[in-house]
C-alpha cells in the first residue's frame, strides 16, 4: 500500500505539472508601441570584455523611434570591459562611467546598476532596460518591450533571454535550468495581479522609471543576491503589473562549456532561494526525491501496480520535459534522464549550502556576496 501511494503521488504531481504549465513556452513577438518614450539602457559590466562590445552593439542598432540612450557601469573590472564597450557604439549613444566604490549592504550588480540609474536621470527617461554585459538583442527588441509594457499596462516587462546550448553541459543543464525557474515562477501567475507570485529575468528587464521610484528605488533591495526577483517582487507589491515570458531571438552568448562552469552559476543563488535556511533545503532535497527520483526508482525496483505506476509518473515527467527542449532545439532523448539532471541541481543546491556556510556564499568574480541581505 504504501508503494502504490507513493507512485499515485508521483502521478498526481505530474498530471498537475503538466496541466498548470502547459502554455508557458511561448516566445515574445515584435510589436509597434503606441507611443515612443524616452528609454535609457543600463548595463552592469565587470570582467565582460569578451562579450560586452556584441551586447552594447546590438542595443545601438534598435529599430527605436523614440530617444534613447545606453549608460555601461564599469564595475572594477580587471580586463578591457570599458574600452571594448566604447568600441561599441558612437559616443552620442553611449556612456559608460566607473562605479563608485562598493558601500556596505549592497551586492555588487545593484550597486552597479543604482550607478547607472542616477548617471540616466540626466537622460529623463521614462523607462528604464536593465540587461547585463552577456545578452545580444534582435533589433526590434526594444520596441516591442515597449509596446508590451503599453498594451498591458505593465509597469515592469521581463524576457527570459534563451541561453547559449552547446556543450555538453549547456545541453544537459541549461533547458532544465528554465524548466525549474518556470517551476519557481510560473509565468501566468507572475502576470496575473491577483497573486503574490513575482520574478523576472536579470538579463533583460524593461521598468518604468516611476514604477521604480513608487517601489522605493534599487535601494530598498540593495542587499538581495537574486535581484531580478527582488525588484520584480518590490514592484508588484507596491501595486505595479509584471509580464514575464521568453524571447527566442534575446541570447545570452555567455559560455558554460564545463559543468563546473556551470555549477557555479547554479549554486551561486540556489541558497539563497531557499532563504539560507537548513530546514528548507531538506525540505527541497525530499521534494526532489518524491518529484523526480521516486518514479524512477519505483520503475526499477517495486513489484506491481507501484512499478507500473512509477514508469506512467516518470514518461508524465518526461511529457512535461520536452516542450523545454523543443525550446532549446535539444534531443527529446534528453527527456528521460531529467531524473538525473534534478540530482545534478540537488547536488549544485548542497554545495551552495556549504560555500554559504563558509562564507564563500554568491562568489562571483571575486566578489563573496551571499547573506549581506541578512545583515542590512
Amino acid at each position: 500500500m504504501v508503494l502504490q501511494f507513493a507512485g499515485g503521488l508521483t502521478i498526481a504531481i505530474w498530471v498537475y505539472l503538466l496541466a498548470a504549465r502547459r502554455s508557458e513556452w511561448t516566445g515574445s513577438v515584435s510589436e509597434i508601441p503606441k507611443a515612443q518614450p524616452r528609454v535609457a539602457v543600463i548595463i552592469p559590466a565587470r570582467d565582460e570584455e569578451r562579450t560586452i562590445a556584441e551586447a552594447v552593439s546590438s542595443l545601438s542598432a534598435q529599430d527605436y523611434g523614440g530617444a534613447f540612450h545606453i549608460v555601461v557601469v564599469d564595475d572594477h573590472s580587471g580586463d578591457r570591459t570599458a574600452a571594448e564597450a566604447m568600441t561599441a557604439a558612437p559616443a552620442g549613444r553611449l556612456t559608460v562611467i566607473r562605479a563608485e566604490p562598493l558601500p556596505p549592504g549592497w551586492t555588487g550588480k545593484l550597486w552597479a546598476m543604482s550607478q547607472g540609474v542616477s548617471e540616466a536621470a540626466r537622460f529623463h527617461p521614462d523607462y528604464l532596460l536593465f540587461t547585463d554585459a552577456d545578452i545580444v538583442h534582435p533589433t526590434h527588441n526594444l520596441r516591442g518591450l515597449v509596446a508590451r509594457a503599453q498594451a498591458g499596462d505593465y509597469a515592469l516587462v521581463s524576457y527570459m533571454a534563451t541561453l547559449r546550448c552547446r556543450s555538453i553541459a549547456e545541453r544537459m543543464l541549461v533547458p532544465a535550468f528554465v524548466f525549474f525557474f518556470f517551476l519557481l515562477y510560473p509565468p501566468r501567475r507572475v502576470r496575473d495581479r491577483r497573486r503574490r507570485d513575482a520574478g523576472a529575468a536579470g538579463g533583460c528587464i524593461l521598468l518604468r522609471a516611476d514604477a521604480l521610484k513608487q517601489s522605493g528605488g534599487l535601494h530598498a533591495i540593495r542587499g538581495e543576491l537574486i535581484d531580478d526577483c527582488a525588484l520584480a517582487h518590490a514592484v508588484k507589491q507596491a501595486g505595479g503589473r509584471i509580464w514575464l515570458g521568453l524571447s527566442p531571438e534575446t541570447r545570452s552568448i555567455r559560455p558554460y562549456d564545463t559543468f563546473a562552469e556551470a555549477g557555479r552559476m547554479i549554486s551561486r543563488t540556489a541558497f539563497t532561494q531557499l532563504r539560507y535556511s537548513a530546514l528548507l533545503l531538506m525540505a527541497t532535497l525530499l521534494a526532489l526525491a518524491v518529484t523526480f527520483w521516486l518514479p524512477p526508482v519505483l520503475t526499477v525496483a517495486a513489484p506491481q501496480p507501484a512499478r507500473g505506476m512509477g514508469a506512467l509518473a516518470w514518461l508524465l515527467m518526461s511529457a512535461a520535459y520536452v516542450p523545454a527542449l523543443r525550446y532549446y532545439r535539444q534531443s527529446v532523448f534528453w527527456a528521460p534522464l531529467l531524473p538525473l539532471v534534478a540530482a545534478v541541481y540537488g547536488w549544485y543546491t548542497i554545495c551552495s549550502a556549504v560555500a554559504h556556510w563558509r562564507g564563500t556564499g554568491g562568489l562571483w568574480k571575486g566578489r563573496a556576496q551571499a547573506g549581506q541581505e541578512k545583515r542590512v
